[in-house]
């Protein structure tokens, strides 16, 4: 089970608690367009420094590799500091990660500005799953934090198209510059509505870093890092496979990617439920969707009517899959629970840049538009084999216990 929070004095405050849930939420869409408008705008953003779309693709690693370095690390050395307050750092500093974005003249700037937008995107999340958690009732923190990871299906539903389009219509940096304001928003709310909750003083980096001793953290975190890239490997180059394999006109693409967003919805809300019955069976399940559907839309992409139900079919399943992961390494992770919740967004964002990798590869190579998504159905297939030997522990343990 996941342990409570010691610093939390009052749990579920009503009305409260949604505005707080509100302007968290709020952070993650911000969080959620700013890493996926690049997939919708990679030959824009290409033309615009000079350079090719797989390389231009390497930006989005970057941003994964932010996530990577700065996810752990904020975890292990924050966590001595008020949540609250380093919310609030996390978007000021988000905010300047996509200004700098939005600002860099060349493919060498861009990447460095990148990189430090991704920095605050795993912590961020990972100490807003925290605050949820504490502040519901008991029994609820399943679905306060499902509420949580529905910042990134709002920002594909809603803020992911209208950043694209917006990307379209003004010019690539203008995305950027949209999701710098929305940083610098939530900043403010995030101040003003989310409670305080003092600063764990017996928190320590040796205590953190305990949870690592655990092989189940580190096969948790490796079904993350291999199986999610998956989805990487087919989605980062969304925009050009709907326009070359599907064969649609740019201005389609973001119709596709509010489809993409919509099933992330429906996923999370789905998963809310169904994690709070199990989170290990939710997890499985989802593993197994995922990559059978990124095996079907190898093919499925060649028309726009099944493109469009199988991309909705891969968000629904990837993001239960995500959720599931959250939890289960909250749970793994005992009392290093900030670390284990940062952690999951530090491995998602090795898959991504894993998958971002392998999928601008295949391209190069010239396999054509149908490979990525089945390097991604592999990779589901690799996620898969790690989470049956980490089930294989869980029960071999739960049997001596």
């Amino acid at each position: 089970m996941i342990p409570p929070s010691p610093s939390v004095s009052s749990p579920d405050a009503g009305g409260r608690v949604g505005i707080a849930l509100t302007a968290l939420v709020l952070g993650g869409v911000g969080i959620g367009v700013t890493e996926f408008v690049t997939m919708g705008l990679l030959p824009e953003i290409a033309h615009g420094i000079g350079t090719s779309i797989p390389q231009a693709g390497h930006t989005i690693s970057a941003y994964a590799l932010g996530v990577v370095i700065g996810a752990p690390t904020i975890a292990i050395f924050g966590n001595r500091l008020p949540r609250r307050e380093l919310l609030v750092a996390l978007m000021a500093l988000f905010a300047i990660g996509n200004a700098l974005s939005a600002m860099a003249s060349g493919y060498e700037l861009l990447m460095l500005a990148r990189f430090v937008a991704g920095i605050p995107h795993g912590a961020f999340f990972g100490i807003a799953s925290i605050v949820a958690f504490d502040i519901v009732a008991v029994g609820r923190g399943g679905w306060a934090v499902s509420r949580i990871m529905l910042g990134i299906p709002i920002a594909n539903v809603a803020g992911v198209p209208l950043a694209t389009w917006l990307g379209q219509q003004a010019g690539w940096r203008s995305a950027y510059w949209l999701v710098a304001g929305i940083g610098i928003l939530t900043a403010v709310l995030v101040s003003t509505v989310v409670p305080h909750q003092a600063a764990d003083t017996e928190a320590d980096v040796r205590s953190e870093l305990a949870a690592f001793k655990d092989s189940q953290v580190w096969l948790t975190l490796l079904i993350g890092s291999i199986g999610f890239g998956g989805v990487f490997a087919m989605y980062s180059y969304i925009s050009p496979i709907l326009r070359n394999q599907t064969g649609l006109p740019a201005d389609a693409v973001p119709i596709y990617l509010f489809v993409y967003g919509v099933g992330g919805l429906v996923g999370t809300v789905i998963a809310g439920r169904l994690v709070d019955r199990s989170v290990l069976g939710t997890l499985v399940g989802s593993t197994i969707a995922t990559g059978a559907s990124l095996a079907a839309f190898a093919w499925a992409a060649n028309w726009a009517v099944p493109a469009a139900i199988v991309l909705l079919l891969v968000c629904i399943s990837v993001s239960a899959f995500v959720l599931a992961l959250q939890l289960r390494l909250m749970e793994v992770a005992g009392k290093a629970r900030t670390l284990g919740a940062a952690g999951n967004h530090a491995a998602l964002n090795v898959a991504n840049a894993l998958g971002a990798w392998l999928g601008g590869l295949v391209l190069a190579a010239g396999w054509g538009w149908q490979a990525p998504s089945l390097v991604g159905a592999g990779l589901s297939v690799a996620g898969l084999i790690v989470l049956v030997l980490s089930l294989r522990i869980h029960r071999g343990r739960t049997t001596l216990d």
